[in-house]
């Protein structure tokens, strides 16, 4: 099977693996516990902290891990609401975002939040313009990814947070397509909190850390937690933690090389599926973006189609859509940016990743080709 499907999960790495089993082989403690083994194990969690601060010019003290990007959404939003002074029930955001911000924002219209999704350029860009007209007196918080995990579109950040820092609007981005790919700087981009993961750059599944700015006030969303200083309930996952910091090792001193040979990658790919008897379109932006994560629609055929077939000839790739009951929904970052629900159903994902090899693509052309010559009735 060729799997270009990174976008999703990414396999763990050797050393992800192999970090993973010492430290759960020799350092099993609970950080809580007040022994030696327990205090072997909380100084590992520290070290990891301040690991993972220095990769984003972060403060150790507001690295909080989690069980993964959905969870640390979750908490970072409702801590810094319950946390925050200002007063207000507005919040800003976009249609673009992953489910786990959508789910939660629905969720705070149950309390009274009124939720304000800014509009997005054809390229699925945040218009600054819109942005700055949509805060109000009442606004307390704006929630913008950084990464689109369907067209890899790459929001300017800098620029959201000066606007928001103006207007003290506390300021939440989903980092967890960009974390290990592009540089984050929460400072510069005056970042109040941030979501990463550790599946999405080849470190075990159930791990993520949330950034809360420290000089930002926060309360813990179920009262009386004593783990991660009161943000979350659970024993600490030590070796998962410590897995997880080991593929940010492997991963940011060739995050940038790595986006380079995507590109060529990529550029191999959709002109190598293109072919005269079907229309190749490729969806987003044409610079300024995640290389790794390639949007394309076939005008004609439905993207579950496209999926199925691929995945029949040994190729995995997304729809980047859920289906329901049988029925393909169209994605939703096209219709934020303008296309049809027919366009959106067209629409296939395929994410490169740092195993993927040349051969890879030029077999995954192939195997395009023939699939869409026989479906055109192409000789």
């Amino acid at each position: 099977m060729i799997y270009l499907d990174f976008a999703a999960t990414t396999p763990m790495s050797e050393k992800a693996l192999q970090v993973y089993g010492q430290v759960a082989t020799n350092y099993y403690g609970n950080t809580s516990s007040h022994h030696d083994i327990g205090s072997t194990a909380q100084s590992i969690l520290e070290e990891s902290r301040k690991s993972l601060a220095e990769f984003i010019n972060g403060d150790a003290k507001g690295i909080y891990f989690t069980s993964g990007g959905s969870e640390s959404n979750y908490l970072a939003v409702h801590s810094l609401l319950k946390g925050t002074n200002k007063r207000g029930k507005h919040i800003i955001s976009t249609k673009l975002e992953h489910s786990s911000i959508g789910n939660t924002l629905e969720d705070l219209k149950n309390s009274g939040y009124e939720i304000t999704y800014v509009q997005v350029d054809q390229e699925g860009r945040v218009d600054l313009d819109a942005l700055s007209r949509a805060i109000r007196p009442d606004t307390v918080l704006a929630t913008i990814h950084h990464g689109n995990s369907e067209i890899g579109t790459i929001q300017n950040i800098t620029a959201i947070g000066e606007i928001l820092n103006k207007h003290d609007i506390l300021f939440h981005s989903d980092c967890v397509q960009t974390f290990g790919k592009i540089d984050i700087d929460v400072k510069e981009a005056k970042l109040d909190s941030i979501s990463v993961s550790s599946h999405k750059i080849f470190g075990p599944k159930g791990v993520g850390a949330c950034y809360i700015n420290p000089a930002q006030s926060w309360k813990p969303v179920i009262p009386n937690t004593t783990h991660e200083n009161g943000f979350r309930p659970g024993t600490v996952n030590v070796p998962g933690i410590a897995a997880f910091i080991a593929a940010v090792e492997e991963i940011f001193p060739i995050m940038y090389s790595e986006q380079e040979r995507f590109a060529m990658l990529r550029e191999k790919l959709v002109n190598g599926i293109k072919g005269e008897a079907w229309e190749i379109a490729e969806i987003g932006p044409s610079t300024n973006r995640l290389e790794h994560i390639i949007g394309i629609t076939v005008r004609g055929i439905e993207g579950q189609y496209i999926m199925l077939e691929c995945n029949r000839y040994g190729v995995a790739i997304s729809t980047g859509s859920a289906c329901s009951v049988g029925q393909q929904k169209p994605s939703k970052t096209l219709l934020a940016i303008g296309k049809s629900k027919e366009e959106a159903k067209q629409f296939i994902r395929l994410s490169l990743g740092k195993i993927t090899t040349d051969a890879e693509i030029q077999e995954t052309i192939a195997i395009f080709q023939h699939f869409l010559k026989k479906h055109f009735n192409v000789a």
